[in-house]
């Protein structure tokens, strides 16, 4: 898995996405990134900003090492939200 090159724990995404079956918690992360273009995506300014405010509504207390992991995968995937091939490859990343 990609997201395991970086260093990201297998403990860390489970967690994430039990807690993403949530709608609230879901509804929170999606009205974070609302608006979330490529370039905004491909920001590390802008990235690390949100990885730090979905931690917080995750209730996941991130090290800055992992902080710096899941930035530096995002900024690796070059995702355009706007692209469903983008997402539909993510989802599957993370199924």
């Amino acid at each position: 898995m990609s997201w395991q090159k970086f260093g990201i724990r297998p403990d860390l995404v489970e967690r994430i996405k039990f807690k993403m079956k949530n709608p609230a918690t879901k509804e929170k992360i999606s009205q974070l990134l609302d608006g979330a273009t490529k370039y905004d995506l491909q920001d590390r300014v802008k990235v690390k900003k949100w990885v730090k405010a979905a931690a917080r509504i995750l209730n996941e207390p991130l090290t800055d090492i992992q902080e710096e992991q899941i930035v530096s995968f995002v900024l690796a995937q070059k995702i355009d939200p706007r692209n469903t091939f983008h997402l539909l490859k993510l989802w599957a990343m993370f199924r």
